[in-house]
């Protein structure tokens, strides 16, 4: 019992408990002295206690029933926002009829079926200046040239390899194009959007005109973006404008031997019985940019996409509004580059900007407030 007393009666753990207590209390002040870790502290602090969500918990329930009200109107205002893009729609469709005979007529001139007049090619570039001063050296050097030349000049009908150019020059598009594309791809000889009938469901097609060729049998491939103008009702706060949902394509008639979507290929088998070999051949799907024209399928039964097939879905999605907002309306400047290098100046402005605002950062900290995020 002596022994039992001696061993609980808390001299010796007493010490033991003041001397724990003294090497934590100096390991607190060491960790609080420390700028790092108190500043992640009240990062920490900050966060919890002026999160929107934890500020709304903290309102009297009169204030979260007018909050809810408001909500109640902001839904009323997506479904207002929805009906603008509606006509929005409405106005593209009346505005293609605008633009349609101007791109019947690029059409004639890029197939050569009509040449343009002198005063329909006439065009003033920002450095006429400087080519008129070099004008006589040229003239001088082209004359020398014909002089030369025993051939008749070549002189191929309308503008050779149009839209095969653009995909070459666009890289969203070049990344889809694989070395037996194209050939077919030098056919093409229009692309047009088609918008969807006043009271039909919104959509858009893409038609790829082609002219008679050794591939397939269709004078004209189609894609068709179907469109959605209307808050979700699950998440009406989500609604950000018309969105695509799905895409249909077009079943390609392919010449014997031609199909570039498929490969064909060999292999073995053995005989689990008797031991023989034999050899079969089987097709199996190939990259193609025509593999375009088969999409992938939205999920229409509630059932989710895997994560590759959601990114498939995705970039489908953004190369057919792409044709449709920028390669058609502005082929000539996709053609030349230059519609290229004003989208490249663009994004090196903006890291430029980037670069000068996290200079700002580390100069004055004061500045931060007058960062526009969405900028």
């Amino acid at each position: 019992m002596a022994e039992n007393s001696l061993s609980d009666g808390s001299p010796a753990d007493s010490v033991e408990t003041a001397k724990n207590a003294s090497n934590t209390e100096k390991l607190t002040d060491q960790v609080m002295q420390n700028p790092q870790v108190l500043a992640a502290l009240q990062e920490r602090l900050d966060n919890v206690s002026h999160t929107p969500s934890s500020y709304i918990e903290t309102l009297p329930k009169a204030v979260k029933r007018r909050i809810n009200a408001l909500k109640q109107l902001q839904v009323k205002c997506a479904h207002i926002e929805a009906k603008f893009y509606e006509e929005v729609h409405d106005l593209e469709r009346k505005y293609a009829a605008l633009y349609q005979p101007l791109f019947d007529k690029r059409r004639e001139f890029i197939t050569g079926d009509v040449e343009p007049t002198d005063a329909e090619s006439a065009w003033h570039s920002e450095n006429e200046e400087e080519d008129k001063l070099a004008g006589d050296m040229k003239n001088k050097v082209v004359i020398a040239e014909k002089e030369a030349a025993t051939a008749e000049e070549l002189n191929p009908k309308g503008i050779p390899e149009f839209w095969f150019t653009i995909f070459r020059n666009v890289d969203m598009l070049s990344e889809l194009v694989q070395e037996y594309d194209e050939p077919i791809l030098k056919h093409l000889q229009d692309i047009k959007v088609k918008f969807s009938d006043p009271g039909q469901p919104m959509s858009f097609v893409l038609e790829f005109h082609f002219e008679p060729n050794d591939y397939f049998t269709n004078p004209v491939l189609t894609k068709t973006y179907k469109m959605k103008s209307e808050p979700d009702k699950a998440d009406p706060f989500s609604f950000e404008g018309p969105e695509i949902v799905d895409c249909d394509g077009c079943t390609i008639d392919w010449k014997k031997g031609k199909n570039v979507t498929v490969k064909t290929i060999k292999k073995k088998q053995k005989h689990k019985g008797r031991g023989t070999v034999r050899t079969i051949t089987k097709q199996v799907p190939n990259e193609s940019f025509f593999n375009f024209f088969s999409p992938l399928k939205a999920s229409g039964d509630g059932e989710s996409l895997d994560e590759d097939s959601e990114f498939t879905l995705a970039s489908d999605f953004e190369i057919g509004h792409f044709f449709r907002e920028r390669i058609v309306p502005r082929a000539v400047l996709y053609f030349t580059g230059e519609a290229i290098e004003d989208d490249d100046n663009f994004e090196e402005g903006e890291e430029g900007e980037e670069e000068e605002l996290e200079g700002d950062e580390e100069g004055e900290d004061e500045d931060d407030a007058d960062v526009n995020p969405k900028v």
